[in-house]
């Protein structure tokens, strides 16, 4: 029972040596053929300048300042259902005579806070309006 145990021990890990040498050239190739491709590429763009990468970060920074005042809105209409779905929580907490109604009252009042600074500092962030 031992010599089978021992010969397929022997056999799986032939096998395995086998398929790790395998996956080691696979990986070796790719690497090399990535490297290579990579290489070509930085010849292609060095005398190119910076003018591709400036150009692109302009036009997303562009595109992306007309998503802003879409996002503010969300803030405000956001603050706005936090508002109201507090307002029911704690008037129902009140009515339950529920503890800790200060807090939850606390704590609507600081997401609405929040999402309404939020609203007001995005365009800042961006550089829009003064």
């Amino acid at each position: 029972m031992k010599k089978i145990i021992s010969k397929v021990v022997s056999k799986v890990k032939a096998a395995a040596s086998f398929v790790c040498d395998k996956a080691k050239a696979f990986i070796i190739a790719v690497a090399a053929l990535f490297g290579t491709s990579m290489q070509a590429l930085a010849q292609t763009l060095a005398g190119t300048g910076y003018d591709a990468g400036t150009n692109a970060l302009e036009e997303v920074a562009t595109e992306l300042v007309k998503y802003v005042p879409y996002v503010v809105n969300l803030c405000y209409a956001l603050a706005g259902v936090v508002a109201i779905v507090g307002a029911i929580s704690v008037y129902i907490a009140m009515n339950n005579e529920e503890q800790d109604v200060k807090k939850k009252i606390m704590m609507i009042v600081g997401a609405c806070i929040f999402l309404i600074a939020a609203a007001n500092a995005l365009p800042l962030f961006f550089g829009i309006g003064g």
